[in-house]
C-alpha cells in the first residue's frame, strides 16, 4: 500500500469525524469562490460560535463597572418600627413644683424615619471594584483567544489537504496522458502485427485505475471543502480556488495569547492585593435622617413628634486585620501558581516547537532527494516509453515505469505540501502567524 493510500484514508476518517461535529453551526451566509490562509483564519475566528462571547463578555464588564459607580450616589432607605416594652424610664420621686410635671412613658412606641447617606471617603474601594471589572473582562476576552487558537490548528488540516490534493490531481492528469501515450503506441504494434491485443487491455486497465483514483481525490477534496466551509459559513464546492501561501518567514519568539492571559491573571492579583487594603482603611459618609414618632428627640415628652438628625459616619473595620496576613500569603502562591502555569507552558511549547524545527529539516532532505529520484524515474520512463513503441518492452514493464515515476512524483507533492503545512504549523505553535 503506497504511502498516498495511507495518507488518503487517514484524512478522509478525520474529515468524516470533524463533519459530524460541526453539523450544529449557523446556516451557510455567503458564497466564496477564492480563498487565501489568512482569510481562511479571519472567517473561522469570526464565525465560531464562541466568537460571540465577546460582546457578552464586553457588556458584562460595562454593567459592572456602571454598577460599581453608583456607589458614589446617595443612598435613601426608609425603616420603620412599632415596639412594646416591659418598662419604661419612671422617676422615683414626685416634686410638687407649679407649672412641672413628671412625664410618664407609654410601653407601645412607633418610630417611621427616612435616612440618606452619601459617601465621602470609601478608602478606594469603589475604584479598585471597578479595575477588578475590568482585570475580569482583560481576563475571559483574553482566555476566548485561547481557545479559539485551536481553530488555526483545524484550518491548517482542511486548507492544506484540499491543496495537496489539488496537486495529486494534476499529477493524476499527467500519469494518464503516459497510459494513453502508451496505449496509441500499443495500438499501433498490433496494427502492425508486433504486439499482442492483451498489451492494449493492460494498459486500458491501468487507465480505468488511474480514473478511479482521481474519483477517490475529488471525493476526499470534497470533504474537506465541505469541512472548511462549515468553519468558515460560507458556500463553497470543490471548484474553488485554493491559493498557496507562500512561504512563511519564520520567527522564534514565542508570541501565544497564553502569555498575555497569564500576565492578566498576575495584574488581578495584584489588584486583589490593593482590594485587603482598602477593607482596613476607614469610611466616612454624610448622613441626614428624618422621622416621626413617640418618643421624639425629646426624652421629656410622650407625644408623637417629627423629628431629624445630620453628621458624619465613621465605619473601621479592623476586623479584617486578622486575616489580612493570610489573605496576603494566599494571593502571594495564586501568584507564584500562574508563574509556574506561564513557564511550564513556555516549556511545552518550546518542546513542541523543537519537534516541529526537525520535521522541517526533515522534509527539506527528502525534497532534495525527491528531486534526485523523480530526474531517474522520468529518465527510466522516456526509455521505458521508446522501447514500448519499438515492441521490445511489455506493456506491463511500462506500466511499472510509469508508477514507479508517478510514485517519486507523489511522493514529492506530500513532502512539499507537508513542509508548507509544518511551516505554518510553526507559526501556530510559537504564535506569530498574522490573522
Amino acid at each position: 500500500m503506497s504511502i498516498l493510500t495511507v495518507w488518503l484514508k487517514r484524512v478522509s476518517v478525520f474529515s468524516s469525524i470533524l463533519l459530524l461535529l460541526s453539523r450544529g453551526t449557523d446556516v451557510i451566509a455567503q458564497t466564496v469562490s477564492k480563498l487565501n490562509i489568512e482569510q481562511a483564519y479571519q472567517l473561522a475566528q469570526k464565525n465560531y460560535p464562541l466568537t460571540k462571547q465577546r460582546g457578552l463578555i464586553t457588556k458584562t464588564k460595562e454593567f459592572t463597572v456602571a454598577n460599581t459607580a453608583k456607589g458614589y450616589l446617595p443612598v435613601f432607605s426608609l425603616n420603620g418600627q412599632a415596639t412594646y416594652q416591659s418598662a419604661v424610664t419612671n422617676f422615683p420621686f414626685t416634686l410638687p413644683i407649679p407649672g412641672f410635671s413628671l412625664p410618664s412613658y407609654s410601653k407601645d412606641q412607633y418610630k417611621i424615619f427616612a435616612e440618606v447617606d452619601q459617601v465621602v471617603y470609601d478608602g478606594g474601594l469603589i475604584k479598585n471594584q471597578q479595575q477588578v471589572a475590568s482585570a475580569n473582562e482583560l481576563i475571559q476576552q483574553q482566555n476566548l483567544e485561547v481557545e479559539l487558537y485551536v481553530l488555526y490548528d483545524r484550518i491548517n488540516q482542511l486548507f492544506f489537504g484540499a491543496l495537496l490534493i489539488d496537486e495529486q490531481l494534476k499529477q493524476n492528469e499527467l500519469v494518464k496522458k503516459d497510459i494513453q501515450n502508451g496505449i496509441d503506441k500499443a495500438k499501433a504494434l498490433v496494427a502492425n502485427g508486433t504486439a499482442y491485443r492483451s498489451s492494449v487491455d493492460e494498459l486500458s486497465a491501468q487507465l480505468l485505475q488511474t480514473d478511479q483514483l482521481r474519483v477517490e481525490l475529488k471525493a476526499n477534496k470534497k470533504a474537506f471543502i465541505e469541512m472548511l466551509g462549515l468553519f468558515i459559513n460560507s458556500a463553497v464546492d470543490e471548484n474553488i480556488i485554493l491559493e498557496k501561501p507562500a512561504v512563511p518567514v519564520l520567527l522564534d519568539n514565542i508570541n501565544r495569547p497564553e502569555l498575555l492571559f497569564y500576565d492578566y491573571q498576575k495584574k488581578a492579583y495584584d489588584l486583589q492585593d490593593e482590594l485587603l487594603k482598602t477593607q482596613v482603611r476607614p469610611k466616612f459618609s454624610l448622613f441626614a435622617q428624618g422621622g416621626y414618632g413617640r418618643p421624639g428627640l425629646n426624652m421629656l415628652s410622650n407625644d408623637f413628634a417629627l423629628y431629624y438628625i445630620s453628621g458624619l459616619k465613621l465605619n473601621w473595620n479592623l476586623g479584617s486585620l486578622y486575616t489580612l496576613k493570610n489573605q496576603k500569603q494566599l494571593i502571594d502562591i495564586n501568584r507564584k501558581s500562574v508563574d509556574l502555569q506561564k513557564e511550564t507552558f513556555l516549556f511545552n511549547t518550546t518542546v513542541i516547537q523543537k519537534q516541529q524545527s526537525a520535521e522541517l529539516i526533515k522534509f527539506l532532505e527528502l525534497l532534495k532527494k525527491d528531486d534526485a529520484i523523480i530526474a531517474l524515474r522520468e529518465s527510466v520512463k522516456k526509455v521505458a516509453a521508446a522501447q514500448l513503441e519499438n515492441g521490445v518492452l511489455s506493456a506491463h514493464d511500462y506500466i511499472n515505469q510509469v508508477n514507479a515515476e508517478d510514485q517519486a512524483r507523489q511522493a514529492f507533492i506530500l513532502h512539499q505540501m507537508q513542509l508548507l503545512q509544518s511551516q505554518y504549523n510553526y507559526q501556530n505553535t510559537v504564535g506569530n502567524n498574522k490573522k
